[in-house]
């Protein structure tokens, strides 16, 4: 995209998703993410009254005093994202390509967090981490995050093209983000296979405090579930799968080439064939379905979001959800 084109992207988001922040998701994001948990603050002498529980042992025992331990409210959070950057996200058979519908999406999750006097992070990756941007708060911050999501540099293309859109205007699907199991060479840096494990372990490597983890990818990856389980032992890990309608569904257009867009492999399919379109919507189905199960199974919250409809939609439900789970 050209600057000019950016700045209007970027201020169309932010009007976008700021008047549904401010009229549906600031006051669930607050009652869903405010006030989780209590955060120690220091060891004071012990006074009449306190909590026998606050008691710190260890610190009595070596001044020969009563200390106790104090905590306080943890009020202020962190949001981080971690957006997949991989170019299966340039994909987009509508109006929106996937990583535009992740920028959207980052969008009310930013401006929520703004809202609420939150810090915001971001993280960039695909085959290795693309761009570390620490958490900050702010609405500039905010519209930063926005911004590098929309823009960062896909260099995995062939051609020059920023993005390349497939559709039903023509006959040849280019850069359909098909599952491929085949693994890159990493010295190509175009042909990187995306790594969700390492991008979670970076993840943990620069978060120290609990944060809100949002993982926004199309998960075409294998073998990071466990480092997801791993993470929401100490963080509140979402997982956001991001798809285009036409990852779901084939029209019927003939024959057609399906290029990978991240290897460059190239398979061929008679989408004419009603018995190939089944087979095609039924894998994907079930692909959604398996990842769904994947992630209740690890205790990793879900949330499906469909880049040609809308994002607010798939947040609110999912913030009325855990609402209800709170108040069990």
């Amino acid at each position: 995209m050209l600057a000019k084109e950016v700045i209007q992207r970027v201020r169309e988001i932010q009007v976008r998703t700021g008047r549904h922040v401010a009229d549906v998701l600031a006051g669930q994001y607050s009652s869903v993410f405010k006030g989780r948990g209590i955060e120690f603050d220091e060891v004071r002498p012990y006074i009449p009254g306190d909590e026998i529980r606050t008691i710190d042992w260890n610190v009595t025992a070596r001044m020969g005093a009563p200390f106790v331990k104090r905590y306080i409210e943890e009020r202020q959070l962190t949001l981080m994202m971690l957006a997949d950057v991989s170019a299966s996200q340039d994909f987009g058979s509508g109006t929106r390509s996937k990583r535009e519908a992740a920028a959207e999406l980052c969008a009310l999750l930013a401006f929520s967090a703004t809202f609420n006097d939150d810090k915001v992070g971001l993280t960039l990756f695909h085959g290795s981490i693309e761009q570390y941007i620490p958490a900050r708060k702010g609405q500039k911050h905010a519209l930063r995050v926005v911004r590098e999501v929309l823009t960062h540099d896909a260099r995995w293309h062939d051609d020059s093209s920023p993005s390349k859109r497939s559709g039903e205007t023509g006959r040849r699907f280019r850069s359909w983000p098909w599952r491929n199991n085949h693994r890159r060479s990493t010295a190509e840096r175009g042909r990187q296979s995306t790594n969700i494990a390492a991008a979670i372990e970076f993840f943990m490597s620069v978060s120290k405090r609990r944060s809100v983890c949002f993982v926004v990818s199309d998960f075409f990856d294998d073998n990071y579930v466990r480092s997801l389980q791993m993470a929401a032992r100490k963080h509140d890990v979402i997982a956001v799968l991001i798809t285009d309608p036409r990852e779901l569904e084939l029209p019927s257009v003939g024959l057609v080439s399906l290029q990978d867009a991240e290897s460059g492999r190239t398979l061929f399919r008679d989408t004419g064939s009603p018995a190939v379109r089944a087979e095609f919507a039924r894998q994907a189905s079930l692909r959604v379905e398996q990842l769904e199960q994947e992630f209740r199974r690890a205790k990793i919250d879900f949330i499906h979001i469909d880049a040609s409809g809308s994002i607010v939609d798939p947040v609110a439900r999912f913030f009325r959800i855990r609402e209800r789970r709170r108040h069990r």
